[in-house]
């Protein structure tokens, strides 16, 4: 996997999947808060699957 997200994209990322996460344990948004799991993911590994697919990079060029 090659790192494909970038610095903003990645805190955007596991910043709103925390988030979600922290909803959904206190009850305000429900079950599908955990959905943050996804977004928090993909900002720790740095690895967004569907980027490749799209043709999106937004991480800087090595």
């Amino acid at each position: 996997m090659q790192c494909n997200v970038g610095g903003i994209d990645r805190t955007l990322r596991i910043v709103i999947g925390a988030l979600l996460i922290v909803l959904a344990i206190v009850g305000v948004i429900g079950s599908w808060g955990w959905i943050g799991i996804l977004p928090l993911a993909t900002g720790i590994f740095r690895f967004c699957p569907a980027y490749p697919l799209l043709g999106i990079k937004t991480c800087k060029k090595d």
